[in-house]
């Protein structure tokens, strides 16, 4: 209320005071502001208030639709007559004759297989919705079709039939399609993006892993990878096959947790640090000790599991430790599978664990299986079901170890789209009979006594290679190869002796085992020194020699030679 007109009708005030109250009030100074500066909006607003509102039942869709920037195309009927498109629609595909079918007016519809689409819509009442397409004119559109019943496209809605059904207007389709260019092509750039960097760590581990694995004198062994699907990045699975010499092989696979090309990086540094130490010729969990405190400096937030096994054919046995890896499956020649089990300890780099190593029989006709988590862990199933069906499918795979291999991966249902890398390494021992049985032979000699041990292990040792048909030269190093090293133990070792000579398809090996743990080395002899140049000669006329300590105490010290027409 203005503060005058109320002022004027107290009683009692006389009309100068009357004035002088209205001229001090502070409401009256702010309507004589107002009424003096915007008089022209206060005659604004009362037209405003005046004119009815219009509401959207009464604006004409004809023309919101032709100035909308999406294109829009409305079809009516089975067969899908053009009954109307928009002025964007017109400037990206033309003009279409209005009536004609949309299979034949709008091709472009029926190239990006929207036609089916409007079947569905037109039968079932329900909008579809058809995301980033690339349509004829190069550019990218999101489609939305939404039924319509009774439209008169000249500005208003016709009657529309009980529960939806369509009235004296017919029913159609409301094709409307937005330009989503932009974000296809951002996508599509960051879609190639992810799969450089995928292909890059693809290929920094393939690198990283063995092109071509040893294939050892006594075992069948071969492997198979498989990186994760598309949608996943590469993790750190790794294998490897490590000739130790004297016959023995060292076996390894290994997963390094998380993704990427920095999973892969810290594969390569582990893979590379357990053929160093493998050249030591250490027990198994002296190698996983090693490999723990290296994984910690690596990389501290980086933990790997791993097993290493070393099998040596005159033990007959695989020697293991786990570093919280899957068991090694083992089916011996009668079909039996045997899951190794214990030990295991905590992964690599968790650091405050002293592993210890097992074994699991291997003999001739058997058939090993190391394993990544990608071939038996399911989201939807405990992981031992999966190492179960794992065992089930190995009991029943026969053939060669890439034969076996295959049909593992196949029995476990992993396709190109899996979610997980799968390692898998099988080794053989082959059970040989019949000439090729011939290839392979042992003989071995207690060495009692003294020192008149050694001219026995020289007469054992010319004894043996002349049955097994060895040539003059080979024969010769070979007696001389076992009397050095005879004596050398006998003169450094301990009890019990022992002197072994075996032959495989491809070379010689003469070991000598003692008590004595203390392991030799090649040093220089001076002219006037009467020992230390045993080892010296050894090094000289074999292929390779070698020395490590033996699981009772002890050691072993051997060498190699090259059997003629063999490579090394």
């Amino acid at each position: 209320m203005n503060f005058t007109r109320w002022s004027a009708r107290l009683p009692g005030i006389p009309g100068t005071q009357r004035r002088a109250a209205a001229r001090t009030s502070p409401a009256a100074t702010a309507d004589r502001r107002a009424d003096s500066s915007v008089p022209a909006a206060r005659a604004g607003q009362a037209a405003d208030q005046a004119a009815p509102v219009p509401t959207v039942d009464t604006l004409p869709a004809r023309a919101v639709l032709d100035r909308v920037p999406a294109l829009v195309a409305l079809v009516q009927g089975p067969d899908h007559r053009i009954a109307y498109v928009n002025d964007a629609y017109t400037a990206a595909f033309g003009t279409p004759a209005p009536g004609d079918p949309a299979r034949d007016a709008l091709p472009e519809l029926r190239e990006l297989g929207l036609l089916p689409l409007l079947d569905q819509v037109l039968r079932s009442g329900r909008p579809r919705t058809l995301k980033s397409r690339k349509a004829p004119d190069g550019r990218s559109y999101t489609f939305t079709c939404t039924p319509v019943t009774g439209t008169d496209t000249t500005g208003g809605d016709r009657a529309t039939g009980p529960q939806g059904h369509a009235g004296p207007g017919g029913s159609g389709v409301l094709v409307f399609a937005t330009d989503v260019t932009d974000h296809a092509e951002a996508a599509a750039r960051l879609r190639a993006g992810e799969r450089g960097q995928r292909e890059t760590a693809v290929t920094l581990q393939r690198s990283l892993l063995p092109q071509v694995l040893d294939q050892p004198d006594d075992l069948r062994v071969a492997a198979t990878y498989q990186p994760g699907g598309t949608e996943a990045a590469v993790g750190g699975d790794w294998y490897d096959v490590i000739t130790l010499g004297g016959g023995r092989t060292a076996l390894v696979i290994g997963d390094v947790m998380g993704r990427g090309v920095r999973a892969a990086a810290v594969m390569g540094q582990l893979r590379t640090a357990v053929r160093a130490y493998a050249r030591m010729d250490l027990p198994p969990h002296e190698i996983l000790q090693l490999l723990d405190g290296l994984a910690a400096e690596i990389d501290a937030n980086q933990i790997a599991t791993c097993v290493y096994a070393v099998h040596d054919p005159n033990e007959g046995r695989l020697l293991y430790a786990s570093a919280g890896h899957l068991p090694i499956l083992v089916r011996d020649e009668t079909g039996t599978v045997i899951r190794a089990d214990e030990p295991t300890g905590p992964p690599l780099g968790t650091g405050g664990w002293l592993h210890t190593s097992g074994s699991v029989p291997l003999n001739p006709g058997s058939t090993a299986v190391l394993y990544t988590d990608g071939l038996v862990e399911r989201r939807d199933e405990d992981l031992d079901e999966g190492i179960s069906a794992l065992e089930r499918a190995l009991a029943g795979a026969t053939g060669t170890p890439q034969v076996i291999c295959d049909r593992l991966v196949r029995s476990a249902g992993v396709q190109a789209d899996h979610d997980d890398d799968v390692a898998v390494l099988v080794l053989q021992h082959p059970a040989r009979t019949g000439p090729s049985s011939e290839l392979f032979r042992n003989a071995a000699l207690e060495l009692l006594g003294g020192v008149e041990a050694a001219p026995r292990a020289r007469a054992f040792a010319s004894g043996v290679l002349t049955s097994w048909r060895f040539p003059p030269e080979l024969h010769d190093l070979g007696v001389l190869a076992a009397s050095e090293l005879v004596a050398n133990s006998l003169q450094h070792g301990t009890p019990p002796m022992r002197l072994r000579l075996r032959r495989t398809d491809r070379r010689l090996i003469v070991e000598v085992t003692d008590g004595d743990d203390h392991l030799p080395r090649r040093r220089r002899a001076e002219p006037a020194d009467e020992s230390g140049r045993g080892i010296a000669i050894v090094a000289t006329i074999a292929s390779h020699w070698g020395a490590r300590r033996t699981p009772g105490g002890g050691k072993a010290v051997w060498c190699e030679f090259t059997l003629p027409d063999v490579q090394p």
